[in-house]
């Protein structure tokens, strides 16, 4: 890849897999992983205003607001390590944050240069999100069946507690994926008509051979 082609989108629905190609991704090209969920849930766990209302809306399954997200995300943009390039993830959600974006860019004479798609069926990503786990100690992550951890209910890493995240209920993460349909997806199209979008292997393959099929796709 050129030093011109790093600023990447992930795009997929919740438990798509963008988390996992995302930190892949960043050590490959040394580029930093911008995810708002992660941004929002650091907001949440501080309890600072922008943090509770966030949670209000990702409890419900809900998008957080466009200007919420957008004041959000660009701001981070701005930051010194995203000057040779950054991989969003979760951003843009919406076209309205995407027509954002792209004059935020134009600004500083930046571009997006490619937007990688991967599709996953509705009831493998239920599968994958009601099964997630994570450490309360330490943040780790595991799967009941996928990733399972050595000893039913502990972290491998130090020995916590494994839970489940509040909106990783079933009826919750149905309701994610539908906003997600009605929301998100239309931005395929969007950047699918400005020929940014290259769909790479299905998301429900395994990790691994999604990677190899994004580095192709970019050429490294």
């Amino acid at each position: 890849m050129t030093k011109q082609s790093k600023n990447l989108i992930l795009l997929g629905a919740p438990g798509s897999g963008k988390g996992t190609q995302a930190a892949k991704l960043t050590k490959r090209l040394g580029v930093p992983a911008i995810s708002t969920g992660d941004i929002f849930r650091e907001n949440i766990a501080k309890g600072t205003a922008l943090g509770k209302e966030a949670k209000s809306y990702m409890d419900r399954g809900e998008l957080v607001p466009d200007a919420v997200v957008i004041a959000i995300a660009l701001d981070r943009l701005d930051a010194p390590d995203c000057k040779d390039g950054f991989l969003l993830d979760g951003f843009p959600r919406t076209t309205a944050q995407a027509d954002a974006l792209g004059a935020h860019l134009a600004a500083s004479g930046r571009a997006i240069d490619r937007v990688l798609l991967m599709d996953v069926s509705t009831e493998e990503l239920v599968r994958r999100i009601t099964g997630r786990l994570v450490c309360k100690a330490c943040g780790a992550s595991y799967h009941e069946t996928d990733i399972p951890p050595a000893r039913e209910g502990l972290c491998d890493a130090c020995g916590g507690a494994l839970t489940k995240r509040g909106d990783d209920e079933e009826a919750t993460v149905r309701n994610r994926i539908e906003v997600y349909n009605a929301n998100t997806a239309p931005l395929a199209a969007y950047y699918e008509e400005r020929k940014l979008l290259v769909r790479v292997a299905s998301g429900a393959a395994t990790p691994d051979a999604v990677f190899a099929d994004i580095v192709k796709v970019l050429g490294e």
